[in-house]
């Protein structure tokens, strides 16, 4: 199963540059943290982090977030096919939002489960 975290900032807002300073210096601070304790987590050796900033970028959701993404030698055949699966990710996103399209969410508890583990990390 491919890790991805998104950090978003608590206000919502569609683009990056419409970030206050602190808000984008938190936003940067709070990935950081965490990218750092998933990385060690998940014995990681890299780490992707990564906007989409509009839809043109491949933002399907329109509030700014940071995707992070542990990575390990050989994740990917070709490195750069990593954007290939955040697109999958972004439209998956969207489906799972769009309240008109069936979908399969995960349980309550596996959800739970993953972020009592994740929880204990910070």
């Amino acid at each position: 199963r491919n890790v991805h975290v998104l950090v978003c900032p608590r206000r919502e807002v569609q683009r990056f540059a419409e970030l206050t300073t602190d808000e984008t210096s938190d936003l940067w601070i709070t990935a950081q943290k965490v990218g750092k304790q998933l990385e060690s987590y998940h014995k990681a050796s890299s780490l992707t982090f990564t906007i989409q900033d509009g839809p043109q970028a491949g933002q399907t959701v329109p509030h700014v977030h940071i995707h992070i993404i542990p990575r390990k030698s050989g994740d990917f055949e070709k490195n750069d096919e990593i954007y290939d699966a955040l697109d999958v990710k972004e439209k998956e996103m969207k489906q799972s939002l769009d309240l008109d399209k069936e979908r399969k969410d995960r349980s309550i508890e596996e959800m739970a489960d993953e972020a009592d583990e994740y929880r204990k990390l910070f």
